[in-house]
């Protein structure tokens, strides 16, 4: 009876056991997806089942299994904290192969995750736990929960995961080598994104440096705030910072805040809102502040703070919208370059909702809408970068200054010219029509209206400058054109302007200043006529006169028929005029001849004086000799016609030289020549006659002439030679060397002094062929001394002209000497005077430091008589400095002083000093206590020959002798 009783209530206790279970069983089953080796990825979120508040010990049923059982299985939770919700999912592999697979849970989506409250992102699964096998590997990732698990062939496994938080936004089940795969693309996208965000905000930074205007830094922060954000957006920000699932909240919250907040501050900016009304500034600081606030919110609740941050965002779009259409119809540049950046914000914006309330659900949505931020911030930083070169920034300056410059304007009296460019309408004000004696307004309208009243000359310049400012959209306008006026004469006038430009890149309107200068011009045109006319007579200069012979000479290589003929007239005893009759008759007189020279020339002749009572006439109508000769005598009539003068008739004489023009002649001024020569031929004969040229006249010259004939045949000759001075050391009076100096024995005139023959040479350009003669001498008669007497410290200087100065092969030349006769540089000198050096002392320091470099010595000659600029002692490589004799022999009591201040600075500077010219022991004494090295002079040597100079040298150097 008992063992009845106690069996009863076993099967009672196991009836409730059952019931018990089957009331715990969901009334859904848990339906297991299968999976395939095809299946690379599965999304899991549908299929999962959420259970909440469920507490620590968790138990499910499990998905029917290959067999149909289904078993039921408990679990406890790992995480102390834990919320008490749990997720079930299963898997089923009816493959005949193990499969690997990746359950990942990311931290953060941006589809689903909310407008007001979003969700910001958190740990999702705390642990999965499988209803048969091992338990699931968590593999290390900061971006979202990724477990590993390994599914049996032919299995049914039940998973049942441990949700951190109430959210589980997405679940997917990747093959791990596609989730790498993927992983990786993603990575290289976002890279290249944040690059370019952090490229273009660091570049709007720069700009905000340079241009330093407020639409800079507004523009910059905007762009650090995106790349912030794309930062986060994109898991950057965790592999640079230690940021947990929890922190990653805070950081989220605070770059969109940031984001909202220079949204608002770029706005505002960009548009200039303060100019507009004062409230547009009270509003947009408070809501700044407001947006400031919310940081701190953030740290109590960040999805609150995210989701006001998101819709103060959003209503700055909205709002922006309203003002950027309402000030582009105001005309306003700025409003209508930011309307396409502003419609692709509106198109982000929409594209976001959609996506965090759910309409857009993919995986591409995400990444897409951050790429796409940094289109819009990419488009706003050419919007401000166009202003930055364009000079948009500028405008709020120009709107500052308006008044100040009108005022300007005003004052000078300028006209402002304004060429509406779009409308085709050139405006002056005020209207230069009446200046012009026109009718009002004439000038008002399309810029071609000008060219009619535009000189001829000046309207193809006038149109394409016009032309070339539209084209080229900058540059400046500064021409001078002529407008005709009502009485029909020419007004000078000056425009200058500058285009403006639109937003759009393309000028809008070309404003500027138009200025009267025909009394200016006319000033220049006198100025200028002055300048080549004889102020008397009118007639051309002698400059004016070359010029044109010149011209007429080019023609005539090429053409046949063009032979000019030169006439140089000159008035015979015409000072007597002046004496007797006074400057004043002379004058009128002058200009009687003129007249009548004048009213014998053709179109094609010329008429010019040279000054004084000389005229010179250019007469190309005339090929024939006989014809020539005609008016040749012409001319000699009408000069001898009488004139009456104070009731006395005055009857003048004229002598004419006539050259005319043949191919052998190649410049203007040697047939002006040829034609002085044959009219100072003619006054020798007497005057009042015609002379011809005839190549006989130019050895009829002066003894210059033959002085350079003579100087031409003298180095061929052998006629020159050098005589060698002693510069003598005053520490013991020995020969430190020599300075070569050039003379000329002629075999006619006897020796020619230098100061005759040395002018000569330099203005015929002898002077380079006697320098080179000069130098290669020294050279070898030092190389010779040296072989008589030894290695002895011993130099020749030799003097340098300003012809050989500036050519170029001077330095070649240097070298070539020395090194024919077999010379240390050291031993070769070259002396230049101040005067030469300061002539060009800028091509003078480029050949004096070359010539430093072969090694040779500079002396600076007549030290102290040039320039007397201490600068060119620093600048130029001299180390040897001649004090001029004209020093040495001063008499007054300061000459000491002076002395030794020279020598002084010299020493300082690094310089020998070598005094010129001195006559007597006493000087020669106070040189030497001063510190003076070395003398040269005649009490101490005169000039030498070469052979002398040897001499002395072996009597001086005994013992070094070879």
């Amino acid at each position: 009876m008992i063992a009845t009783v106690r069996t009863g209530q076993r099967l009672a206790s196991a009836f409730l056991a059952v019931l018990f279970c089957l009331l715990a069983i969901p009334a859904s089953a848990i339906e297991p997806i299968t999976i395939s080796r095809e299946n690379v990825a599965l999304d899991l979120s549908r299929a999962v089942q959420i259970y909440r508040d469920q507490g620590e010990n968790f138990q499910v049923s499990t998905a029917p299994g290959i067999d149909g059982i289904v078993r039921r299985i408990e679990v406890e939770a790992l995480d102390e904290r834990s919320s008490g919700d749990w997720a079930v999912f299963a898997l089923a592999n009816t493959t005949d192969q193990q499969l690997d697979r990746l359950i990942v849970a990311p931290h953060f989506r941006l589809v689903g995750s909310g407008l007001f409250w979003p969700d910001l992102g958190s740990s999702r699964i705390t642990a999965i736990t499988p209803s048969e096998g091992f338990a699931l590997d968590r593999q290390a990732s900061r971006d979202a929960d990724i477990f590993l698990v390994t599914i049996n062939p032919g299995s049914v496994v039940t998973f049942i995961a441990e949700l951190s938080s109430p959210r589980l936004p997405q679940v997917y089940l990747w093959e791990p080598e596609a989730y790498k795969d993927t992983t990786n693309s993603y990575t290289l996208f976002r890279g290249i994104v944040i690059g370019i965000a952090g490229l273009l905000a660091l570049f709007l930074t720069i700009l905000f440096v340079v241009k330093g205007t407020s639409m800079f830094p507004a523009t910059a922060a905007l762009s650090w705030a995106v790349l912030a954000y794309i930062c986060i957006d994109f898991g950057f920000l965790n592999q640079v910072l230690d940021i947990t699932a929890g922190n990653e909240q805070l950081w989220r919250a605070g770059t969109e805040i940031a984001l909202a907040a220079t949204f608002v501050v770029f706005l505002f900016t960009y548009l200039n809102l303060n100019r507009w009304h004062l409230h547009f500034s009270y509003g947009a600081v408070a809501w700044v502040l407001a947006l400031l606030l919310l940081a701190g919110v953030a740290l109590f609740d960040a999805p609150v703070a995210a989701g006001l941050a998101r819709f103060s965002f959003a209503l700055t779009a909205v709002a922006g919208i309203g003002l950027i259409a309402y000030l582009a119809f105001q005309g306003y540049d700025r409003a209508i370059m930011l309307v396409p950046s502003w419609l692709m914000i509106l198109v982000w914006l929409v594209g976001s909702w959609m996506a965090v309330t759910g309409a857009l659900d993919n995986d591409v949505v995400q990444p897409a809408l951050g790429g796409g931020l940094i289109l819009i911030i990419l488009l706003i930083g050419f919007t401000v970068m166009q202003h930055a070169f364009a000079g948009g920034a500028l405008h709020q300056g120009l709107f500052s200054d308006m008044e100040r410059q009108a005022l300007a304007v005003t004052g000078s009296g300028d006209i402002v010219w304004d060429w509406d460019v779009l409308r085709e309408r050139v405006v002056t004000k005020p209207d230069v029509s009446r200046q012009l004696g026109l009718p009002q307004g004439s000038l008002h309208g399309p810029a071609r209206n000008w060219l009619p009243a535009l000189h001829a000359d000046d309207r193809d310049s006038f149109r394409t400058t016009l032309d070339m400012i539209l084209e080229h959209r900058r540059g400046r306008v500064s021409q001078s054109f002529r407008l005709r006026g009502a009485d029909g004469h020419y007004h000078w006038f000056t425009l200058r302007a500058r285009p403006v430009i639109g937003s759009d890149g393309e000028v809008i309107r070309c404003v500027g200043t138009l200025v009267d200068v025909t009394e200016q011009k006319k000033a220049e045109e006198r100025l200028l006529h002055d300048a080549v006319h004889d102020n008397l007579t009118g007639l051309p200069s002698r400059e004016l006169f070359l010029n044109r012979l010149e011209a007429v000479i080019s023609i005539a290589r090429t053409e046949e028929n063009v032979r000019p003929t030169v006439m140089v007239i000159d008035i015979d005893r015409f000072k007597q005029i002046n004496d007797g009759l006074g400057i004043s008759a002379g004058d009128t007189i002058l200009l009687t001849i003129a007249r009548r020279l004048h009213r014998l020339l053709k179109p094609r002749d010329s008429l010019s004086r040279f000054g004084g009572d000389q005229f010179a006439l250019l007469l190309l109508s005339e090929q024939d000799p006989t014809r020539i000769a005609g008016v040749a005598e012409a001319v000699k009539q009408a000069i001898n016609a009488p004139i009456t003068f104070a009731k006395r008739e005055i009857v003048l004489a004229a002598s004419v030289g006539l050259a005319s023009w043949n191919s052998s002649q190649a410049r203007a001024e040697d047939m002006v020549k040829d034609a002085e020569l044959a009219m100072h031929q003619a006054k020798r004969f007497g005057g009042d006659r015609i002379e011809p040229f005839r190549p006989a006249f130019r050895s009829v010259g002066t003894d210059r002439l033959q002085l350079e004939s003579d100087l031409r045949r003298a180095v061929e000759r052998q006629e020159l030679r050098l005589a060698y001075q002693p510069i003598v050391r005053l520490e013991d009076r020995s020969i430190a060397g020599f300075e070569a100096l050039l003379r000329w024995e002629h075999p006619r005139r006897g020796p020619i002094p230098p100061a005759d023959f040395i002018p000569v040479a330099e203005s015929c350009g002898l002077i380079v062929q006697l320098g080179l003669f000069a130098m290669q001498q020294a050279a070898d008669d030092l190389a010779s001394w040296q072989k008589q007497i030894g290695d002895v410290p011993l130099s020749v200087s030799v003097n340098l002209s300003s012809r050989q100065l500036i050519r170029r092969d001077l330095v070649s030349d240097v070298r070539s000497v020395v090194a024919r006769a077999n010379l240390k540089p050291r031993c070769f000198r070259l002396e230049l005077t101040e005067s030469l050096v300061m002539d060009n002392p800028e091509q003078s320091a480029h050949i004096l430091g070359k010539l430093k470099q072969l090694g040779i010595g500079l002396s600076l000659d007549d030290f102290g008589t040039g320039y007397s600029s201490l600068s060119y002692l620093t600048r130029f490589p001299f180390d040897t400095i001649k004090i001029d004799r004209s020093f040495i022999d001063d008499s007054s009591p300061k000459r000491a002083v002076l002395l030794r201040s020279m020598v002084n600075m010299a020493h300082e500077l690094g310089l020998s000093v070598v005094a010129e010219g001195v006559s007597d022991e006493s000087d020669a004494l106070e040189l030497r206590q001063m510190g003076c090295e070395y003398v040269q002079s005649f009490m101490f040597g005169p000039p030498i020959q070469a052979d002398a100079a040897a001499k002395l040298l072996k009597e001086q150097f005994p013992l070094v002798q070879v």
